[in-house]
């Protein structure tokens, strides 16, 4: 078969989370007329705890003239403090680099606000999302490719861009041998309550408690915000999963925190309903993002652990680049490739931080006692330097 290297005109995004609508609005911005296709019979309000969108991404944001709606949900979180599970602070730095100099810091929401805002905005701009669209195959021709749907049905574009997640189907179709997401030892959860907490409101507290990971944040409101990380060496089914009830997942965090001279347990107590927990994930590496007619945006590509703190951001950035190669290069082989040279690196180094990261918060008995010897160091260093930092100085222009 000969493909044809006209320019992109038309494109099918599944996936209608947080990367699809942005994606979908970023390409009309190059151009392209995009439609978001969402394997759900309906949307995702309601649906998750909540998230931090960092300067990088909210700096993307920008650039797709996005970041007004967002800064009108959720609040900011200028400042991460760290204690340890003893009570013992270990310092803490600003949450977005001083040498930007554009007022803008991290910003925490829930997900069914950000995802609300963002897929409201899309409808608003044109963008068409259609809902219970499973994609099960895709179909590659000499002018496009053409998405095959559970339902029987059938669309075609110029291209497919799977902002389908962690189970992404388009990844399968782009390469049947793809990894599958990494495991990583660790079960979250969070909450919602009032409870007296230190610190400031928005300052991020962080414990490195003996057994687990916890963080609250303090909202204008006065209600605390909160999430704990668990570990969990075995992997879980989603079965497994669903059948901790919530007494038995109530009393495996205050048994795990009770040990601990922070608010945790207290905080734990206070909150009447509890996520659920769910495992964590991670993709070190995909080796293929694309073909000549298919690519990959956000976590069906490269999904960092939620400790990383930029599974939007870098979705966004994913968009706004993939929208520009689109722009800017002659075809879509050309256009993907530009995209991947422009992202691969960055992010995996993201996922290989963050993976870090989150074994820093399960360490032994000896681990504890160097990881707070060497974090008051850490972060002292970090604080001193104004907050810079590769991740969050990072930026894309739309005009560049």
């Amino acid at each position: 078969m000969t493909i044809t290297n006209a320019k992109v005109r038309t494109a099918a995004i599944i996936g209608g989370g947080v990367a699809g609508p942005v994606t979908a609005m970023a390409l009309r911005r190059a151009g392209i007329e995009a439609t978001v296709f969402e394997a759900y019979a309906h949307g995702a309000e309601g649906v998750g705890s909540f998230l931090t969108v960092a300067v990088n991404g909210q700096r993307a944001l920008r650039e797709l003239d996005l970041l007004d709606l967002v800064q009108q949900h959720g609040f900011d979180c200028p400042r991460f403090e760290f204690v340890s599970g003893k009570g013992k602070p270990l310092g803490g730095f600003p949450a977005a680099p001083e040498s930007l100099k554009d007022g803008l810091t991290s910003r925490t929401l829930r997900r069914t606000d950000l995802y609300t805002a963002l897929r409201d905005e899309a409808l608003h701009r044109g963008v068409p999302v259609e809902y219970g669209k499973r994609l099960v195959n895709a179909e590659r021709t000499r002018d496009g490719v053409t998405a095959v749907f559970a339902d029987g049905s059938r669309f075609t574009a110029d291209i497919l861009v799977g902002a389908d997640g962690l189970l992404s189907r388009t990844r399968e179709l782009i390469d049947p041998a793809a990894p599958k997401p990494r495991y990583v030892p660790l079960l979250n959860t969070g909450g919602f309550t009032r409870a007296s907490v230190p610190g400031d409101p928005g300052t991020m507290v962080m414990y490195f408690g003996r057994d687990a990971f916890f963080c609250h944040m303090l909202d204008p409101q006065g209600v605390v915000w909160w999430f704990a990380n668990i570990p969990q060496v075995r992997e879980l089914t989603p079965a497994e999963l669903a059948a901790i009830t919530p007494e038995q997942w109530r009393k495996r965090l205050v048994d795990t925190f009770a040990v601990d001279e922070t608010p945790a347990q207290a905080i734990v107590e206070a909150t009447e309903q509890i996520a659920q927990p769910w495992n964590t994930y991670d993709f070190p590496s995909v080796p293929n993002w694309h073909n000549d007619r298919m690519v990959l945006v956000g976590d069906a590509a490269h999904a960092a652990s939620p400790t990383s703190g930029q599974g939007a951001s870098l979705a966004v950035e994913d968009a706004l680049v993939l929208a520009k190669s689109l722009r800017d290069e002659p075809n879509a082989t050309a256009a993907f490739s530009a995209y991947v040279g422009q992202r691969r690196d960055r992010v995996e180094r993201i996922v290989a931080q963050a993976k870090k990261l989150s074994s820093d918060k399960m360490p032994g008995p000896i681990g504890r006692i160097i990881r707070d010897i060497a974090l008051p160091i850490v972060f002292a260093k970090r604080a001193k330097s104004g907050g810079d930092d590769w991740v969050l100085t990072h930026e894309i222009r739309w005009a560049a």
